[in-house]
């Protein structure tokens, strides 16, 4: 078990001295040193599966967060949109395969097992969230997850007055947010209680916006469009951040995008056979451009934000280089990089037409040694290698006492 020094089992008196400038420097080079080997075997557990070793290797677990609160889309949705009728409940997730690896049953995640979500809720020391609607049995002493598959940052309205529209479900952020709120005012006496009871929580807020632009996309928006709207969903995502923060939120958590041109369902959307339309990982440039885009200009907003709210701890997720990384090390764990597990037919084992789910399609035989799932969402075991790298990125940012 690791044990990491604590400066306040230190006598002030004795770190301050005159004498002691050698004490304070071995003392933090020794946090430091236990940080970083921290962080090594975190990524040592997640990637070369050396649990036995690491069973004590979850470094949220230091921050001692009591709860946490998600607002997102179908990357973290733990059962919300199966929860909305009539379209929600009618749709694949609320069904096998969906769920089938972990689960053994659909539980309206968007993968056969667990999300990003489950294992940084697991790495916290904490039980999987449950989804908002399901009011009849849900324990939210731990938190809450707000988010809905198919959800927009932007309202479905202001999407309708550019001409784009979300077909799967109206629960876009800002009435996540009101769940949240209404959750809040259900256990809080007043806004000085909430600051206190949510001050050892953590709040991801997303990823949401990539169904902005996804839609936008498949309905036939230009990419000088697409950026025409970042701004807006940019700033959406980060005013919700600071309503969190208002409320009383503490640490929160801003992840970017994907890079959306490594997913079968646009490399099958905009197949080519002109070689410079893609990297070396064989993904699409101009729309991994596009996410970086978004994600530098989501990173900006980030920076101000902090400004305007010193007290607050607020960090970037980098969702955009930890697939990257899953990408670099695929290789080495033998997992297929092309084409999805769940799906029917062409080069990435995906058809709009017939998706997983649907019937007659089929799911590979082992999908531990795949990437993605369904063409559009990652696998168990993609997410788990994603939420290593997360976890090893942003913990040190959090500021959490060692």
């Amino acid at each position: 078990m690791l044990c990491i020094l604590s400066l306040t089992s230190i006598p002030i008196a004795l770190l301050f001295s005159p004498s002691s400038y050698l004490l304070q420097e071995t003392i933090m080079a020794s946090v430091f040193h236990k940080l970083i080997v921290l962080r090594l075997l975190v990524l040592c557990c997640f990637l070369f599966s050396c649990v036995p070793q690491c069973a004590d290797a979850h470094p949220l677990k230091i921050c001692k967060f009591d709860q946490i609160y998600q607002l997102g889309d179908s990357i973290s949705d733990t059962g919300n949109l199966i929860r909305e009728v009539p379209i929600g409940a009618a749709t694949a997730f609320a069904r096998l395969p969906y769920g089938e690896t972990f689960f053994k049953n659909a539980t309206g995640r968007c993968s056969n097992g667990r999300l990003m979500i489950d294992y940084i809720a697991m790495d916290a020391g904490l039980p999987f969230l449950p989804p908002y609607k399901n009011l009849d049995a849900a324990d939210f002493e731990h938190g809450v997850n707000f988010a809905v598959a198919g959800s927009t940052a932007l309202p479905s309205q202001a999407l309708a007055a550019q001409h784009i529209f979300s077909p799967v479900t109206n629960s876009s952020l800002n009435v996540q947010l009101d769940w949240m709120f209404n959750h809040f005012n259900s256990i809080c006496l007043n806004s000085r209680d909430c600051v206190e009871k949510l001050q050892n929580a953590l709040f991801m807020v997303g990823e949401i916006g990539g169904n902005d632009y996804n839609y936008a996309i498949f309905q036939g928006k230009t990419m000088e469009e697409l950026r025409s709207m970042v701004p807006d969903v940019v700033g959406t995502v980060v005013d919700a951040a600071r309503k969190v923060i208002e409320v009383g939120g503490k640490r929160v958590v801003i992840p970017g995008n994907f890079p959306i041109g490594c997913l079968p369902i646009y490399k099958t959307a905009f197949q080519t056979n002109i070689s410079a339309a893609y990297d070396e990982n064989q993904c699409l440039n101009h729309l991994n451009e596009f996410a970086k885009y978004h994600n530098e200009e989501l990173q900006k907003a980030i920076h101000t934000l902090k400004q305007q709210k010193p007290n607050a701890v607020v960090v970037y997720a980098d969702y955009y280089n930890a697939y990257k990384f899953l990408l670099r090390v695929a290789t080495f764990h033998g997992f297929e990089r092309e084409k999805a597990c769940c799906g029917t037919g062409g080069k990435y084992n995906f058809n709009m037409m017939r998706m997983c789910g649907g019937a007659g399609v089929e799911v590979c035989s082992h999908p531990e040694r795949y990437m993605s799932w369904d063409g559009v969402h990652l696998t168990q075991q993609g997410y788990k290698i994603m939420a290593a790298w997360l976890v090893n990125k942003i913990f040190p940012h959090l500021l959490c006492h060692f």
